[in-house]
């Protein structure tokens, strides 16, 4: 790690911003919203258009888009060139995942909490949660791949499995596990896996592990 950081460096904490804001807002924004059972209702319910909640939300939860964009932002351009391909395209991903998320689902949030109805931006919302689950498992797994195959990132590899695992957990407990635990789980893929992980890769860039790789072509 270098002596001196500079603001690249820096940004890296972006992504435990991130995190603590959109942390913050599914703990606390439920107090704005009578009746919301978090064991059960999905935190997607705390942003929708009718919610009583949502001008809450939009408080806590106002630096969790570009913090976390910015920190993986400069992630990107840390390990632009370096190291190899897997790792590279999977953090390419997760970042693409990232900006999906974020603008997204702030651009088509459910009309009506619950199950929401079919209007053009329930739709919508649905769409990017699909394209959210794909890259994440997709980055994940490339993550992992490139860093096991580098000592230096077997540590990395080992957060991304185990956001993998828990995105998997998370994905197939909303499926099979009862409505009255359905919030539960889904809490297991949306806070502690994908955006676990991006503050993970925001103390990896912050503590300089993202330095030193041996610079590579694009397309190797």
């Amino acid at each position: 790690m270098k002596s001196k950081k500079t603001l690249i460096y820096w940004c890296g904490l972006l992504g435990i911003v991130s995190f603590l804001s959109y942390a913050a807002a599914v703990i606390f924004v439920p107090l704005a919203y009578p009746g919301y059972d978090w064991m059960s209702q999905a935190v997607s319910d705390l942003s929708a258009a009718n919610a009583p909640s949502l001008a809450l939300w939009h408080r806590l939860s106002g630096l969790y888009g570009i913090a976390g964009i910015t920190c993986i932002m400069m992630v990107c351009l840390a390990v632009r060139g370096k190291w190899n391909k897997p790792l590279r395209v999977g953090i390419y991903l997760f970042a693409a995942m990232f900006w999906i998320s974020a603008v997204g689902f702030t651009a088509f949030p459910l009309s009506e909490s619950g199950t929401g109805g079919a209007m053009f931006q329930d739709i919508m919302h649905l769409v990017v949660t699909g394209a959210v689950v794909l890259l994440s498992i997709v980055s994940l797994a490339l993550i992992m791949i490139g860093g096991y195959r580098k000592k230096r990132f077997v540590s990395l590899a080992v957060c991304a499995t185990i956001a993998l695992v828990l995105m998997f957990v998370g994905g197939i407990g909303t499926g099979v596990a009862p409505q009255a635990y359905f919030g539960v789980f889904q809490r297991f893929s949306n806070l502690i896996s994908a955006n676990g992980f991006l503050a993970t890769l925001g103390i990896y860039l912050f503590m300089g592990k993202l330095d030193g790789g041996e610079s590579v072509g694009e397309g190797s």
